[in-house]
């Protein structure tokens, strides 16, 4: 029995689908024969990894298909409730015809992955909101701009007015989600298909979104097909579910059947998968492909080096401060603090994980310790074996021999590897530029790296292009341990992969740290991935450090209003433990101005760390570190 039969009469019904892409080695074929139901009023969740078919079903439903893609069987029943003739087969109508161009964007909206690619940013958020009205309705331009200012209130803009001259790049991440958001719902849509909607967003502004568009779906009654590889978000918003894979349907029920009683192997491994607070000590992950490089990694030969005596990388009170300018000939100036008296201390062989929503500066001092800018105050500590040295104030064969020390791994691999070069020139290019080995050293080392990192050494003639995104960021770790690195920096590298792609990606840097006694600094919003690979946590907001611990300790007593938060709006794959959308909605914690007692924090005072217990320090304000001395 399909989704949602037992619910009424669907919104939308899918039959025997088939899409193919031609090529020039033959037919694909991307969704094979896949049939499901959408009901009216409820949310039916689309999962599975990248790859499975879900975004190519998105696209067919709204006939906006790639070129090389086509509807090669099955028929997609589009029973709009505002006419009352009876189902459409929408895989019957021309993708360019007038009826569905009346239904794409007017009845049958769509939230994209990323809101900047899908925004113009040459035109403000106003005109492409009104845009999707003028095609679907005549009204008169006083009327689009009511109209339009009326939804930017419905989905939080502070400043709905303001918001109708704003441009894309004003906006944060969050609020450019709830733009699309707005744009998809101007004209009341019967269904709305939600791609991805939070997946690159922080747990707090996910929450938010999810919150609005559980809330925004009881006020219109539409139906929503939310697309999704996170187990947590399904947990908290669908009321059926179908997995995908490869192209076809392997499990379809209610959210409570799929979750207390899966019954296929794939969906229990993609469970399984998913990394999760209050896991055993040494329990890993299980992704549903093992990286074929445990023996590999086991088998490098140790380098010996001297070992520090204490940290091998220590921030100490490190402030940054960035002057904006506005006003007509930008004559205003304003500063911002984005990092605020910041000290961290990074062990050897360790993993320190740093979290915080989006903003907080977490990326500025990643950058700062890479010498990628420089603070206005505070120092940063590298200690090699020889002791520790300022590294601000390294030059010459110093700041050389550091950059090859610390190397770092971004957060999306594509953008950071360069589509000209080859799998094989990216690995040595380090290697090249420090001068080391000859080219048959070079070659050889290319061809371990790339084993250890569980790829082939026959991609090395390959160019990062014809790789998935879990087997760039795979090369992106190849090419940061070329040069041996004691510390890699770790800047969001499982933020962007699906759950299954995440977890060979966390269990190939524990395997490597292991074997290479290397330390990392991981900078994730994530707090349960962060939990999974740390042993130390430092949880950032508005630039300050607002409390750290080792991980343990963290989870099991978080002390500052702000950590509490954020641990809050994790989404878990555990029906018995929802998210709280009240508390969320009303206790963001964010601005330190409202933390209650004795953690605020008032503009110009940066308050104290204070230990409440072994290890365990947290941010409060400095007249009650007085009273508690």
């Amino acid at each position: 029995m399909t989704a949602g039969a037992t619910a009424g009469k669907p919104l939308l019904s899918i039959r025997d689908l088939v899409v193919d892409f031609a090529s020039d080695g033959g037919t694909f074929r991307a969704v094979d024969g896949i049939s499901f139901d959408i009901p009216r009023g409820r949310t039916v969740a689309l999962v599975g990894e990248s790859g499975s078919g879900k975004s190519v079903t998105a696209q067919a439903i709204l006939r906006i298909l790639p070129k090389a893609a086509r509807i090669a069987g099955g028929a997609i029943l589009f029973d709009d409730p505002a006419n009352g003739r009876g189902p459409t087969d929408i895989a019957a109508l021309a993708a360019d015809g007038a009826p569905m161009r009346a239904l794409r964007g007017g009845r049958i909206a769509m939230i994209f992955q990323e809101p900047m690619t899908s925004l113009s940013p040459l035109h403000t958020i106003g005109n492409q909101v009104i845009e999707a009205l003028r095609l679907h309705r005549k009204v008169s331009p006083e009327e689009e701009r009511a109209a339009a200012e009326e939804v930017f209130a419905h989905v939080g803009f502070p400043d709905p007015k303001r918001a109708f001259v704003t441009y894309p790049f004003e906006l944060s991440g969050g609020m450019r989600q709830r733009a699309m958001i707005a744009m998809a719902l101007i004209c009341r849509p019967a269904l709305l298909i939600a791609d991805e909607p939070t997946t690159a967003l922080d747990v707090t502004t996910q929450a938010q979104i999810l919150d609005l568009m559980r809330s925004l779906q009881a006020e219109t009654g539409m139906a929503i097909l939310l697309i999704t590889h996170d187990l947590g978000v399904v947990a908290n918003m669908a009321d059926d579910v179908v997995v995908m894979y490869r192209g076809r349907i392997m499990e379809t029920g209610s959210r409570k059947e799929i979750f207390h009683d899966p019954r296929h192997p794939y969906l229990k491994a993609l469970m399984h998968a998913v990394p999760r607070f209050g896991m055993a000590p040494g329990e890993r992950l299980t992704p549903l492909r093992e990286v074929a490089s445990a023996g590999i990694i086991a088998a490098t030969p140790k380098l010996h080096r001297p070992k520090p005596a204490g940290p091998v990388l220590q921030a100490e009170g490190l402030s940054k401060r960035y002057t904006l300018r506005s006003g007509w000939f930008l004559g205003q100036t304003h500063h911002v603090k984005a990092v605020n008296n910041v000290s961290l201390t990074l062990a050897p062989g360790k993993t320190l994980g740093l979290v915080g929503e989006s903003g907080c500066g977490k990326t500025t001092v990643s950058k700062i310790i890479m010498r990628a800018m420089a603070p206005d105050t505070g120092r940063v500590l590298f200690d090699d074996g020889t002791g520790p040295r300022d590294v601000h104030g390294l030059d010459g064969d110093d700041l050389f021999a550091y950059r090859r020390a610390v190397q770092f791994v971004f957060q999306d691999p594509f953008s950071s590897l360069n589509p000209r070069m080859t799998v094989y020139e990216i690995l040595t290019e380090p290697l090249v530029i420090h001068e080391l080995g000859t080219p048959e050293e070079r070659f050889a080392k290319a061809k371990m790296l790339i084993e250890l990192v569980g790829l082939d050494k026959r991609h090395l003639r390959r160019y990062p292009h014809s790789f998935s995104g879990g087997q760039r960021q795979r090369l992106g770790i190849a090419r940061a341990l070329a040069l041996s690195p004691r510390v890699l920096l770790c800047d969001e590298p499982v933020s962007a992969l699906d759950v299954s792609v995440q977890a060979q990606i966390l269990n190939l840097l524990k395997d490597l740290q292991a074997a290479l006694g290397l330390s990392y600094l991981f900078v994730s919003h994530n707090l349960a991935v962060v939990d999974y690979i740390a042993d130390t946590i430092a949880v950032m907001c508005r630039g300050y450090i607002v409390e750290e611990a080792p991980k343990a300790t963290l989870f099991r007593n978080p002390r500052h209003p702000y950590t509490q938060a954020l641990l809050a709006a994790v989404p878990s794959p555990d029906l018995d433990h929802p998210l709280d959308f009240d508390k969320l909605r009303s206790d963001r914690f964010s601005d330190p101005s409202d933390w209650p007692e004795p953690y605020r924090l008032v503009a110009g005072s940066a308050g104290v760390m204070r230990e409440v217990e072994p290890g365990h320090r947290v941010r409060i304000a400095a007249g009650h570190a007085r009273e508690a001395a």
